[in-house]
């Protein structure tokens, strides 16, 4: 009877010590971000800063492992050999591209189909609208397509139209950035969310390549694509831009909205402010 006693004792503690501890959650699984750096034409130099960058935070919030890659292979459902993954294994895609990047046709259909029919995320940064204009299924879910930046770099004043999504809530209304700004073509208001622009009455609109006259110069939008979620920002032109821990905090919240990990309001609007 006491060596009975002894065994449920020291059963309930080997029991208790794989309990959390009081207070704490039980770990998460982590996210997988698969990040793709192909470039077909220009090279940003800043395409493995910014890469890097996104890699760093999902290590130091251990909230997603970042698989980067400047190649295509992965983007695909069909079964890679050898211990290569594909779509099926990430929660969300982050392009920084350029160009018309190397994708076979089932390749197209099975990325739209990873965040319109499977629910997944799908990031785009810079030039990520610079990027596959012959596809324009691609433009329709990124949200439009790059049209010059007839600035150039420039020392930007950047609205922030949405202070409720999760990504831009911690901005001021309105700050300055240095960066390389693009305008849009493709694009439209009655798809996307957009969540910062720059100050149209701030630019020289009559600049040599301006071909937006109505001011509407936005920065970073996000959009309901299917079942998925669609991120995207114009911003990172310069590896000092991935270094501002706002812009990092604003990449932190995309990829997790991104994911499905919190939520936030993606309803087009008009242009506000």
């Amino acid at each position: 009877m006491r060596y009975l006693k002894y065994s449920l004792i020291a059963a309930a503690a080997l029991a208790l010590a794989f309990l959390p501890a009081s207070g704490q959650q039980p770990a998460t699984k982590k996210k997988r971000l698969l990040a793709i750096g192909a470039s077909k034409g220009f090279q940003h130099d800043s395409v493995s800063h910014g890469m890097a960058t996104l890699w760093k935070i999902g290590q130091e919030s251990g909230l997603w492992d970042t698989y980067i890659k400047t190649d295509t292979q992965l983007l695909t459902k069909e079964k890679i050999g050898g211990n290569a993954k594909n779509l099926d294994y990430f929660d969300a895609v982050f392009f920084y591209t350029t160009g018309e990047i190397d994708l076979t046709d089932q390749q197209k259909k099975d990325l739209l189909s990873f965040v319109r029919d499977d629910g997944k995320g799908f990031l785009g940064s810079h030039s990520a609208t610079d990027t596959l204009y012959k596809w324009p299924e691609y433009g329709e879910m990124i949200g439009g397509y790059f049209d010059l930046h007839p600035w150039n770099q420039i020392d930007a004043s950047v609205i922030v139209e949405d202070q409720t999504h999760p990504s831009t809530k911690h901005f001021p209304a309105q700050f300055v950035l240095k960066d390389e700004i693009y305008q849009f073509k493709d694009y439209s208001r009655d798809r996307v969310r957009v969540l910062m622009r720059m100050d149209g009455d701030k630019v020289d609109l009559n600049k040599n390549g301006v071909h937006r006259k109505d001011k509407d110069f936005a920065l970073t939008w996000v959009r309901n694509y299917g079942k998925g979620r669609v991120f995207y920002s114009a911003l990172g032109h310069r590896e000092e831009v991935w270094d501002r821990k706002d812009i990092q905090q604003m990449w932190l919240e995309a990829v997790k909205w991104a994911m499905g990990m919190t939520e936030g309001n993606a309803t087009p609007r008009p242009m506000t402010n």
